[in-house]
């Protein structure tokens, strides 16, 4: 886990494959960040030996799926997902609890924000668990400083 968000460079070339309901072709995951986040029901029906994707397009309830068409939606999933909901309180960053509300009230109070810094330090200390506690699989660190952005943005005007 400690170097959950580190750059990694593909091993293998993957077939891609599609999400069954929006087409998205989605993001691999590995089978530890499903294995840790689905809700019991949906875990017993994993398969664990085939490859999954995360379909990030915000209008489809699909988080999970399969080249064999099996899918795993916001419902099967522990926690709330940051691409599938505009939530205020919604985890950004799953391992330090930083929310959008967190971000949003930090920039009204403090006029900045340091989740960025905050959560870069933890990384470098290596206390990141990305791939075990973000639906996602990966590092959180571009969606956090989407999120400040905008917000920053929105304070601004």
């Amino acid at each position: 886990m400690a170097d959950c968000c580190a750059v990694k460079t593909p091993s293998k070339v993957e077939e891609k494959f599609n999400c069954p309901k929006c087409g998205n072709d989605g993001k691999k995951v590995e089978i530890v960040t499903l294995k840790s986040l689905l809700v019991p029901d949906a875990l017993a029906k994993l398969s664990p030996q085939n490859s999954y994707r995360m379909c990030s397009n915000e209008t489809c309830d699909v988080v999970y799926f399969n080249e064999k068409e099996e899918i795993y939606t916001t419902e099967d999933v522990k926690v709330a997902v940051f691409q599938k909901t505009d939530a205020e309180d919604c985890p950004v960053c799953y391992c330090f609890g930083w929310s959008r509300d967190k971000i949003k009230k930090e920039l009204e109070e403090t006029g900045e924000s340091t989740a960025g810094d905050t959560i870069s330090e933890h990384i470098k200390a290596g206390r990141c668990g990305c791939d075990v506690n973000n639906p996602q699989g990966s590092c959180c660190l571009g969606n956090v400083k989407k999120t400040v952005a905008e917000y920053t943005s929105q304070h601004n005007n």
